[in-house]
């Protein structure tokens, strides 16, 4: 495990993360895309997603990754100030909940755990996360996808009961997430919702929405996807 500097910050932000594989990652863009060109505009998000991450000078950038032998990729991708820790679970739900008592084992006593698939995902949003999650009435924070999902969940200590069997890439994470908190009388708050990318409709969408950004942002992304002309 890659470890922080001794006065690293109390918050982190890990990014979920897979190794950009052909035929293990974006494969509901397959077709349009080939599998190789599908791995190469993953690894371009997960690009993006590290620059964004890097500038937040309030939390401890992590990639949590996946699979355990993908270390050396991720090592050549980080900047060395990365916090690499893997993941480990027979589904997502265990896998974020590894990852959040890792990094509390660790000393963090406020993390978000965020998707690789929102290259465009405004940096104030993740800012206003993390202001949220510092506030000590907040118990869960989440970030909503238009799909049901979410892009990212914070908390300031595990709640395995918030990623147990849940129906994962379906539209009922976010609801059902919201009514197990309720239950376990959570105190949760919603920042904005975003778009993530899973379908070719969301690769449309997104090449669109890049004329609207500032061409400081997604960078990686846009390249590639003008390199291929698409």
């Amino acid at each position: 495990m890659r470890q922080g500097s001794p006065d690293q910050p109390r918050s982190a932000v890990a990014i979920m993360a897979k190794a950009a594989r052909q035929g293990q990652v974006k494969t509901r863009l397959c077709p349009p895309l080939s599998p190789g060109q599908a791995a190469e505009l993953y690894r371009c998000f997960l690009l993006d997603k590290i620059a964004q991450v890097n500038v937040l000078t309030e939390a401890m950038p992590v990639v949590s990754y996946s699979p355990a032998d993908a270390r050396a990729w991720f090592e050549l991708l980080t900047p060395a100030h990365f916090v690499l820790v893997p993941q480990c679970g027979n589904d997502l739900g265990a896998r974020i909940l590894f990852t959040f008592e890792q990094l509390f084992h660790l000393g963090y006593t406020q993390v978000l755990a965020i998707d690789s698939d929102t290259p465009t995902l405004p940096m104030a949003f993740l800012a206003h996360a993390l202001e949220q999650l510092a506030q000590a009435a907040t118990d869960v924070v989440l970030g909503p996808t238009e799909d049901g999902g979410y892009y990212l969940i914070g908390l300031r200590q595990p709640y395995p009961q918030l990623f147990e069997n849940m129906p994962w890439s379906t539209a009922h994470v976010l609801p059902e997430t919201l009514r197990r908190s309720a239950t376990e009388g959570l105190q949760v708050t919603c920042v904005d919702a975003w778009f993530d990318i899973d379908t070719p409709e969301d690769l449309s969408r997104l090449r669109a929405s890049l004329d609207d950004l500032d061409h400081s942002q997604a960078q990686h992304t846009r390249r590639y996807l003008q390199e291929q002309h698409w």
